[in-house]
């Protein structure tokens, strides 16, 4: 059980605030972030928001006054300790912000974290996290509703309804409960359009996008005695051929999912600096356990790791050949 009074006595206890989330933001760290922002500028709060990545262009319509920056070591070093509190929203591992990990870590004053992934790293003063939540922008939301510490408005609300729409696969996933689409009406209640933001994130894609999805649907693979694990790879030369960013490849990974019978997806992207696993699983697979292997982690069928070193086409095989092992381990719970 999250305290959230504690975590309203230390924003109204203190002046001034960094706000930061995950490198290649999802709508619910950037519309985590702005939800708190705007409950913060509500109280008179002095307030940054700076981040590792630039926010994706299908994620800008959230941050409408701009308020988010990213990282630059001169402009911004600074600001760790200058301000009273640092907020980690949407992760539970320092690794997670990049370039702004040593900063944050250094820093000595006061650390907070608020995210619902499960096996936290130990970087933060408070933790405010809890699994059972669908979103960071759920409990948002609930700290909202149990403390009453601003008033629920429209502003607020659309950027909540992003982070938990996003984070629930569009109200698919497992913890779309009776409860959240109750809270849910709640927010449509405050004028939220459910169309507007479905088509402002994922109706309004580049002409890079696009292609790029057609070159990693073309490399997907079956792998295993079973076939029950599917793989695409993509390339950075694709990428750089196709004029596409990193953020375009959100949610491809989903795709290896929908072949029949497949239940673990894994989809590996060569970056400039290293390269991007993505890991997916139905039923009761703990994918974030397969992730964790290797530094990553998540959520039982959602997780992700990023490797800074080392050949991608190394570590293919052996991540192939781990996931078969947990297909194998796990085949007698229900997928």
């Amino acid at each position: 059980m999250i305290d959230f009074e504690k975590l309203k006595d230390i924003i109204l206890t203190n002046n001034s605030f960094l706000l930061t989330t995950h490198v290649n933001p999802d709508a619910d760290g950037i519309g985590s972030e702005i939800a708190l922002y705007l409950i913060l500028k509500q109280l008179d709060k002095k307030i940054y928001i700076i981040n590792h990545s630039n926010t994706p262009y299908n994620l800008e319509f959230l941050d409408i006054d701009k308020q988010i920056k990213k990282y630059n070591d001169e402009l911004h070093k600074n600001i760790f300790n200058e301000v009273d509190v640092l907020i980690a929203l949407d992760f539970n591992r320092s690794d997670r912000i990049v370039s702004m990990q040593n900063e944050f870590i250094r820093s000595a004053k006061l650390k907070v974290c608020i995210d619902h992934h499960q096996e936290p790293e130990n970087f933060a003063d408070y933790f405010f996290t809890d699994t059972s939540y669908s979103a960071t922008g759920h409990i948002i939301y609930d700290f909202i509703k149990r403390t009453n510490i601003v008033t629920l408005n429209h502003e607020i609300a659309y950027e909540i309804y992003a982070a938990i729409m996003t984070d629930t696969g569009s109200f698919r996933f497992e913890r779309t409960t009776p409860e959240l689409h109750r809270i849910i009406a709640e927010l449509l209640e405050l004028n939220i359009n459910p169309g507007e933001v479905y088509d402002k994130l994922y109706d309004q894609s580049k002409f890079s996008k696009i292609k790029l999805l057609g070159t990693a649907l073309q490399s997907i693979k079956l792998f295993g005695k079973e076939q029950r694990v599917a793989f695409m790879v993509l390339r950075q030369s694709s990428l750089e051929e196709l004029s596409a960013v990193e953020s375009d490849t959100e949610n491809f990974v989903n795709y290896t999912l929908s072949i029949e019978g497949v239940v673990i997806g894994i989809f590996f992207i060569e970056l400039k600096q290293g390269f991007k696993v993505s890991f997916r699983s139905k039923g009761n697979i703990p994918i974030n356990k397969l992730a964790g292997e290797y530094g990553g982690g998540g959520h039982i069928n959602a997780a992700g790791v990023r490797f800074f070193r080392g050949s991608m086409d190394e570590f293919i095989p052996k991540i192939l050949e781990k996931a078969e092992t947990y297909l194998l381990k796990f085949s007698n719970l229900e997928v």
